[in-house]
């Protein structure tokens, strides 16, 4: 007679949100890191022959500091979707 198998038992989701990788960010996705909370006001775009991913973020806390955030295409970054 065969044993019936245990169910998978899935992790809660992490309170930052869901893992993606870079090119699948969206304008409005927010994250944060050790130097504050930012939110996505640009679309992804790679260089390098898509190895590296770039995209234009926001201060949420000041809004007119903007920047260029980059990460390997391969990385996966913590986002909170809005």
């Amino acid at each position: 007679m065969a044993k019936p198998r245990p169910e998978k038992k899935r992790a809660p989701q992490a309170a930052a949100g869901t893992k993606i990788l870079p090119m699948e960010l969206q304008v409005g996705d927010r994250l944060s890191d050790e130097t504050g909370e930012y939110e996505v006001i640009g679309h992804p775009y790679t260089t390098n022959m898509g190895k590296i991913a770039h995209v234009r973020v926001r201060r949420v806390d000041q809004p007119d500091v903007t920047e260029m955030r980059t990460w390997s295409a391969h990385e996966h970054i913590s986002v909170r979707r809005g």
